[in-house]
């Protein structure tokens, strides 16, 4: 498998890089500090064809890859986990579904603002406990639907939102809807205080009576849960992405450290301990990005990806806890210091563990597919 970028690619990422270096990591700190979600930043993204990289250009996308596509998290994310996580979900978990079992007159309606980045989009999945309890029965021409939803991403800015509920009671069979921002009993709950990853903003979506066309129903009925599942997938390729660019951000401001740090008139970095640590980190990162770029490729191939997505999204997330963690280390009081940017590298890349299914449930598929019972 080559994973040998294109000139095209090439010229692409290095202007996420120009950018990823600039306008998105002079933002990192106040985004984080303040809960503030980068607008202007955003924005940039959009007129750069970043919120819309593995979309045909007919539909306003970029008309990339999706090797591409994570390449650009990861670029993104070694500056501003917050950025890496709002351009993933938008395109991961919104975009990519309408794009996937959209009609063309969604794709018209949905598809061409997410992918420019006119319009910021979201995922409905996650509910306090186990399984789907939001309902939606049909009134008509319309769905109604009742429930909440919780911890979902880009939920205040978002403008689309790709939503999942009950509608046969015998079954349980699920089905996906488009449910735009504004709909009738349609509400955002406030804001949740996190940990990290604090610029993008997650919150509860309440539906009381939510009135929603069946124009809006994506794919067919009934067929929620494989939409879900193939959109999670992808998912955690985009959440291994971030997993990657949070490591290598947080390695190479330990290695600037190091270099820098002098002790008994010489830079730590001279210490053979120093060196061996930096080495195994740098390795396992390598390991990480080669598992998260393969499961992108394999996507590309319109294979089955959905064990390599699980099996990079767990290596790569804890591979980022590990490295966030020894990088506060290699600062030693410094690390525990907000002035500098890894005490935030190291909250954010907690979460890497945690949604788009935990470690936990990474280890269930993979096991899964092993056969191994």
């Amino acid at each position: 498998m080559n994973f040998k970028f294109s000139d095209e690619q090439k010229l692409f990422l290095n202007m996420v890089s120009d950018i990823a270096k600039t306008d998105v990591a002079s933002i990192a700190t106040i985004t984080d500090k303040e809960s503030k979600f980068p607008t202007e930043t955003i924005k940039k993204l959009a007129e750069n064809g970043i919120m819309g990289i593995p979309f045909d250009k007919k539909y306003n996308g970029t008309g990339l890859d999706n090797l591409t596509y994570v390449a650009a998290v990861e670029e993104l994310s070694k500056y501003c986990a917050s950025t890496g996580v709002i351009m993933s979900a938008h395109t991961s978990l919104c975009a990519w579904p309408i794009s996937e079992y959209g009609n063309e007159e969604q794709k018209d309606k949905y598809l061409k603002p997410l992918a420019a980045g006119e319009k910021i989009g979201a995922f409905g999945w996650t509910e306090s406990e186990a399984g789907t309890r939001t309902t939606a029965i049909k009134n008509g021409d319309n769905y109604i639907l009742n429930g909440k939803k919780v911890l979902i991403t880009n939920s205040h800015e978002a403008d689309i939102f790709v939503v999942f509920a009950k509608t046969d009671f015998e079954t349980n069979a699920l089905t996906a809807f488009i449910v735009e921002k504004g709909a009738k009993g349609f509400t955002v709950g406030e804001a949740e205080d996190k940990m990290g990853v604090r610029g993008s903003s997650t919150a509860e979506l309440y539906f009381n009576d939510c009135v929603v066309s069946s124009k809006n129903i994506l794919g067919n009925i009934g067929e929620g849960l494989k939409i879900a599942m193939s959109t999670l997938n992808g998912g955690r390729i985009g959440v291994a992405a971030q997993a990657v660019g949070i490591a290598q951000g947080a390695l190479n401001e330990a290695m600037n450290y190091v270099r820098n740090r002098m002790q008994m008139g010489q830079p730590i970095s001279h210490h053979q301990n120093i060196q061996f640590t930096i080495a195994d980190l740098q390795t396992k990162i390598d390991a990480a990005r080669l598992m998260t770029y393969r499961a992108a490729a394999t996507k590309d191939l319109k294979e089955d990806y959905g064990y390599m997505a699980s099996m990079a999204k767990l290596f790569a997330s804890e591979v980022a806890m590990e490295v966030t963690t020894k990088a506060v280390q290699l600062f030693g009081g410094n690390g525990y210091s907000k002035k500098f940017p890894v005490e935030r590298m190291m909250r954010d890349a907690k979460v890497t563990e945690i949604y788009e299914g935990t470690s936990e449930v990474q280890k269930v598929v993979i096991a899964g597919h092993l056969n191994i019972k």
